[in-house]
């Protein structure tokens, strides 16, 4: 998770950031948890990061 907010208009605006940015859009995920009465809903978004740890791996791979 990289970002959480309470607030929908903040999250528009993170947003906003994140594509000023050239943030590739399909790496993000937003989450909406739907609050009840005692809980306000809540945004989470997050961003997909390759393994690229693992992708180093394959390509100086032998096999």
């Amino acid at each position: 998770m990289t970002f959480e907010t309470r607030d929908e208009s903040e999250l528009r605006a993170h947003l906003r950031r994140l594509g000023e940015e050239q943030v590739d859009g399909s790496t993000i995920r937003i989450d909406t948890l739907c609050g009840r009465l005692e809980q306000p809903t809540t945004y989470r978004l997050s961003r997909f990061m390759a393994d690229l740890a693992s992708q180093s791996d394959h390509q100086h791979s032998d096999h």
